[in-house]
């Protein structure tokens, strides 16, 4: 069919059905023109209807997998997708690129040779141009598209240092800035592609710093750099991320979370960049997430031992660490020993015997950590396990102190600093000064690292992995006494 061929349409169903007309021809395996031609007619056709009949998502939708459905593209689909792929790195009308880029997203979101292949022709910095020249000028439809393109193709793949190059301070800083103009509206469509796009930058450059040693200079994090350079203006978006945090059910969104966390934390410029109360509540959504983890279970434990890094970063450098701040300590330590299982009288020990394994080393001592904090310690053997989990000479510095002199690792200010090579890797992770306490280098390499496929929902007692009627869902709420919060009821 000739994609030039004039339509007249009286109604939706004339519509549909010239569409699957459309997607419905027959070509041979190496009949590119005769793919082309009819490629070209979808687009001209949906492009040129696209105000009367494709104004809600679920026409795009329907729109998208009338053709990723269709035996054409089932026939030629990695010939179509290279199709789609070119012409989004070439095309500048706004309708053709907005079913192009929604094509290539649903199809994607179930075939990784489709995001592959994009990154293969450099569609990344495509994509970023695109946004950031607002492309389709008012069109925010066309826009927000691009942005969920860029994340979906982003969170399965590490992107390269060539990739990474094509974003800039001002690219970064404009995303920033859309979700504090939309501040108003924490519905607004727009709000969670952005901060979605912002979490899996700073992912981005977390991975490339653990593969980039041997470069002299490594990418700085735009994210975090930008946070720290416009830390009193851009305060919408920690307040959207503690929000998302306690929203969240899918594992590899909380992790792009708490990855950002632990990098604010652990930075001197950033570790004080949400507002007191804000912290507060980020504090007990945390305490609250950890509760609600199953105890046995690969990503309960990566998640687990991803919270606790955050935890220990956020006692030690934030707000929560100035003198005279107490905020649920009691509260804070408690749920630390009922997730060391030491907790005698409290309600996980009394089913440890028949529902819980042996507590794993590392989370025994990133908890060791966390108590180690000076707001939270409670012995100095609480900080010395602290400082031991940390890897510091404690038994050197000790006989050092006896001696009166000073070890080769005894800090000569009151934290202790990590080791010179620590400092660097951990500084190329950041990309800018770290804050020492409790952010060593290989830390931030075990944060880095975690991952999980997109979809998979959190592990969670509440939805009842194997726990008895009354187990699951221990919550905050019944270690601390405070009033009663919904998982699924939105805000802390």
């Amino acid at each position: 069919m000739d994609f030039e061929v004039a339509y007249t349409l009286d109604n939706a169903q004339q519509f549909w059905d010239e569409l699957d007309d459309i997607v419905g021809v027959e070509c041979e395996r190496d009949d590119h023109e005769a793919i082309d031609n009819a490629l070209r007619s979808y687009l001209k056709f949906c492009g040129s209807f696209k105000e009367e009949y494709l104004q809600s998502d679920i026409d795009i939708v329907r729109c998208t997998y009338t053709l990723l459905d269709s035996g054409l593209f089932t026939a030629h689909k990695e010939y179509i997708r290279r199709q789609f792929v070119y012409g989004l790195l070439q095309e500048d009308d706004a309708p053709s690129l907005y079913l192009m880029a929604a094509i290539l997203h649903y199809d994607g979101r179930t075939n990784d040779e489709t995001f592959e292949m994009m990154q293969q022709e450099g569609a990344f910095p495509r994509l970023v141009e695109l946004i950031q020249n607002q492309v389709g000028d008012g069109d925010f439809a066309l826009h927000r598209m691009l942005l969920e393109l860029l994340y979906e193709m982003s969170r399965m793949q590490a992107l390269t240092y060539e990739d990474l190059s094509a974003v800039d301070d001002a690219f970064v800083l404009y995303l920033f800035r859309i979700i504090e103009e939309l501040s108003d509206d924490a519905n607004d469509p727009y709000h969670y592609p952005v901060i979605r796009v912002l979490l899996v930058l700073n992912e981005q450059y977390m991975v490339l710093s653990t593969l980039t040693t041997h470069r002299t200079t490594a990418l700085p994090n735009r994210v975090l750099s930008t946070l720290s350079n416009h830390n009193s203006t851009l305060k919408t978006f920690g307040e959207n991320i503690i929000l998302l945090l306690n929203r969240e059910d899918e594992t590899s969104l909380q992790l792009l979370i708490l990855k950002l966390l632990y990098l604010l934390f652990s930075s001197r410029s950033t570790a004080e960049y949400f507002y007191t109360n804000d912290l507060h509540v980020l504090l007990d959504v945390i305490l609250r997430n950890l509760l609600d983890l199953p105890a046995e279970g690969a990503s309960a434990l990566a998640l687990r031992h991803t919270y606790l890094r955050v935890l220990g970063v956020m006692v030690a450098n934030s707000q929560l660490s100035k003198s005279g701040g107490s905020y649920k300590r009691a509260e804070v330590r408690k749920i630390l020993n009922i997730l060391a299982r030491e907790d005698h009288d409290g309600v996980a020990a009394k089913h440890s015997a028949n529902h819980f394994a042996p507590v794993d080393e590392t989370t025994l001592r990133l908890i060791k950590r966390v108590k180690g904090a000076d707001w939270l310690a409670d012995t100095e053997d609480e900080i010395r396990a602290a400082r031991e989990a940390r890897g510091e000479d404690v038994e050197a510095e000790k006989e050092a102190e006896a001696n009166g002199g000073l070890s080769p690792s005894t800090p000569t200010t009151a934290t202790t600093p990590l080791g010179e090579g620590q400092k660097e890797l951990a500084r190329r992770m950041l990309g800018m000064t770290v804050r020492d306490a409790g952010a060593s280098a290989l830390s931030v390499v075990e944060v880095a690292a975690q991952h999980e496929k997109p979809g998979v929902l959190s592990p969670s007692r509440q939805r009842g992995f194997g726990e008895e009627p009354g187990v699951g869902g221990i919550g905050i709420e019944g270690v601390m006494g405070v009033e009663e919060r919904s998982r699924n009821g939105g805000e802390v």
